[in-house]
């Protein structure tokens, strides 16, 4: 990758906290309550928000929807192109079937991960419905695929870099925009 510099910083912590309440609020009036939700993050930052989602859904409704963790790392288009892809760990430790499943992450973009992270799933079951919850939407979509639900509309160029930031994988809680310099070598 090229060398990268902050451009702004679009969400604070406050900013994200207000986004992951609104989603909840939007997750439970969308399927009148939390009975039957269960939401799965998609490795790396999508797992902290989902758990972020479930704390608010169970503050607000006072039952705790579960939590999943899936890796798309091997059901990606290009895994072939990777020599040795990172895996993280998958863990869906209940029935998905006949469930409505709320996959979360933080940055939609082209819609990929999205596509891989569908066909991960459908490997545990067969749930009842799939929404999408992502922090970001920073458009420039390649498969036909959208949110349900989003934190913040970014409109982005293909040479920025969306990023966002989420404890504990991170030592903040934001959203950023990063000029990407291709010219300074390496690829994006």
């Amino acid at each position: 990758m090229g060398n990268a510099s902050l451009k702004a910083q679009i969400m604070d912590e406050r900013a994200v906290d207000r986004a992951i309440t609104r989603i909840a609020h939007e997750i439970i009036e969308h399927n009148e309550g939390a009975e039957g939700i269960a939401l799965v993050g998609i490795q790396r930052r999508g797992v902290p928000i989902a758990e972020r989602l479930a704390d608010k859904i169970e503050a607000i409704e006072n039952v705790r929807p579960n939590v999943g963790k899936l890796d798309i790392s091997f059901y990606r288009d290009d895994f072939s192109q990777h020599v040795a892809p990172v895996r993280h760990a998958t863990e869906v430790l209940f029935d998905i079937n006949g469930a409505d499943i709320v996959l979360v992450d933080d940055v939609l973009y082209t819609g990929r991960t999205v596509r891989s992270a569908l066909d991960a799933l459908v490997d545990f079951g067969r749930p009842k419905t799939v929404q999408l919850a992502v922090m970001v939407d920073r458009g420039h979509r390649e498969l036909p695929i959208r949110a349900d639900y989003v934190g913040k509309n970014v409109p982005s160029a293909k040479e920025e870099d969306v990023r966002v930031c989420i404890e504990p994988l991170d030592d903040k809680d934001a959203v950023e925009i990063w000029a990407i310099d291709k010219n300074a070598g390496g690829e994006q």
